[in-house]
């Protein structure tokens, strides 16, 4: 599989989950965790420490928790869709929420998909293998990020 992942996620247990998860289905794709909103504005954008990297290498998804300190997802998702650069940039809401209201602002931001995370590690292996097998195989991403 083609492509680096941006994992936004503040929650260690939830990075080793998905980490474990994604070698488990054996996604070898490099992945970038930024651990707060600013951390991934920042990677997207080339600021603070990523300053200067190569801003044509784009993810090829991202997985956006919402529930983030400094700058919650919702409003990371604002950013990356108002900038010309990002805005068709493939983003997955990956939440525990269960907040409809999170839910339809995802959506209406212009989130691509939106995942509750499963409790069970089974059933988390199980979709981060279709989140994998579905953004990084199947889908065809806007001509840029190829």
């Amino acid at each position: 599989m083609n492509g680096k992942i941006l994992l936004v996620e503040d929650n260690p247990d939830d990075v080793k989950l998905t980490l474990r998860a994604f070698n488990k289905n054996k996604i070898g794709n490099e992945i970038i965790v930024a651990g707060d909103g600013v951390e991934a504005v920042d990677y997207l954008f080339g600021t603070g420490r990523f300053a200067g990297r190569d801003m044509g290498d784009r993810p090829a998804v991202v997985f956006l928790d919402l529930k983030l300190p400094k700058l919650d997802g919702l409003e990371v998702l604002r950013r990356i869709r108002a900038d010309s650069r990002t805005a068709l940039q493939p983003v997955v809401i990956l939440t525990s929420s269960k907040e409809e209201q999170d839910m339809v602002a995802g959506y209406q931001l212009g989130a691509n998909s939106y995942v509750r995370k499963p409790v069970d590690f089974e059933q988390f292996i199980e979709a981060a293998r279709q989140l994998g097998l579905y953004w990084l195989l199947i889908n065809e991403p806007p001509p840029h990020l190829k």
